[in-house]
């Protein structure tokens, strides 16, 4: 059942391809939301040259909710998933509706724009989850702004892939780029090194003993736990002993976390490669969850399986971006065999610049934002779009050509 909401939302209802009989049910399950529903049935895959018209409630409508049958054609279904996104930017949500799992066809559809999947035969209740999704996300636009900041969660496939590093600089970036006021965590249960990048003591207090004095928290005794890094960057450390700390409450970190996100317009948190009940509770408050890997065989193995993990996990598949650090060294895997060995798109890549990053954790001091490193230069072009910017970082291609081994898969 759909949760009822008593704000009226103009919803509009756009199938493609589909049957008869499943649009009935698709508009009915909308309905059922007590949504102001417009629907609108095409039976031909629609694109650029092969425009229908659209009625001026499907226009006016707030939000659209569009699916498309990839059976018939997966080519035309992708042109008219990518359509529909340029042509209701912002507002529509486009479901590919297949009766194959390929993950190959799978993959063209997220790339096409498509962000939820329906199985044949048709089932409403697997509908009716995402219907109840976007009520919570509609509800929550709709309601009065108040201030509320982002989560951005770093988790690495695996040790030594940079996401310490990219972590340290994002939140930097956010700070000496776009004025963020921002909070780095290094959420690690021990021996972190966000403060050893950063170079500065965070030996004193550190998150832990945040989370544990939950109950009574409030912005004045924050201050006192928080380092301070000259550019205005805050950070709560990890412990810098080894052995000493009890492991952590996994509700009183999301409460903490939760918290914080009221106090600061962006909350960076760099996790430890562990997928435990706390980096779980992380996960789940998270607005966008960063899984970083380089392009090695060990690295894309172990992603393919926190992939595996995370898309069994309500709402994870949604904040979930995969990032390569080291496209460009010089024995990397193709991205696009990473992309087929882990069955997802690869959202960000950045370029091998691990002997000037290295020379930057030495030192204490995050690369400039005023150098003109190809690093600088697709980093800047992240931290823009995490802020709302329409930049796009120019791809790197890896020019070396290598295998798909069957242990990633």
């Amino acid at each position: 059942m759909v949760n009822k909401n008593s704000a009226t939302f103009d919803v509009a209802v756009i199938t493609v391809c589909v049957s008869p009989e499943t649009t009935e049910e698709i508009v009915q399950a909308v309905e059922s939301a007590r949504w102001a529903v417009t629907a609108s049935n095409f039976e031909a895959y629609i694109s650029a040259v092969r425009r229908p018209y659209f009625g001026p409630q499907i226009n006016a409508a707030k939000s659209c909710i569009a699916v498309v049958d990839f059976d018939l054609d997966p080519d035309q279904a992708v042109e008219t998933a990518k359509y529909l996104q340029g042509l209701f930017p912002g507002k529509v949500t486009v479901m590919a509706l297949a009766e194959s799992r390929d993950p190959d066809l799978l993959l063209r559809a997220m790339r096409g724009g498509c962000t939820e999947f329906l199985h044949k035969p048709f089932h409403r209740d697997a509908l009716n989850d995402t219907l109840n999704r976007l009520d919570r996300q509609w509800s929550a636009a709709a309601a009065p702004a108040h201030a509320r900041g982002s989560i951005l969660t770093f988790l690495g496939s695996k040790g030594g892939v940079g996401t310490t590093t990219l972590a340290v600089h994002m939140a930097m970036y956010l700070v000496q780029s776009h004025k963020k006021r921002t909070l780095l965590i290094d959420h690690h249960p021990e021996l972190g090194h966000a403060c050893v990048y950063l170079g500065i003591d965070g030996s004193k207090y550190h998150y832990q003993e945040v989370v544990r004095n939950v109950n009574r928290l409030d912005s004045e005794l924050l201050k006192g736990y928080i380092a301070k890094h000259p550019s205005g960057l805050e950070v709560l450390s990890s412990p810098d002993i080894c052995g000493a700390m009890k492991p952590l409450d996994a509700g009183g970190v999301a409460t903490t976390l939760e918290f914080l996100r009221g106090e600061y317009d962006y909350v960076i948190v760099d996790c430890p490669t562990s997928m435990d009940d706390t980096t779980l509770a992380v996960i789940d408050v998270s607005t966008s969850v960063y899984l970083v890997a380089t392009p090695d065989v060990g690295a894309i193995r172990d992603l393919a399986r926190y992939v595996d993990h995370l898309t069994q996990i309500d709402g994870a598949t949604q904040k979930m971006q995969v990032v390569v650090n080291r496209v460009s060294s010089r024995y990397a895997v193709n991205v696009e065999h990473i992309e087929k060995a882990i069955r997802v798109p690869v959202a960000i890549q950045l370029p091998n610049s691990y002997a000037e990053l290295v020379r930057s954790a030495n030192l204490g001091e995050p690369i400039s934002l005023k150098g003109k490193s190809e690093f600088t230069t697709q980093f800047m072009n992240w931290a823009n779009t995490v802020v709302g910017s329409t930049a796009k970082a120019p791809e790197v291609q890896a020019k070396t050509k290598s295998k798909i081994f069957a242990m990633w898969m």
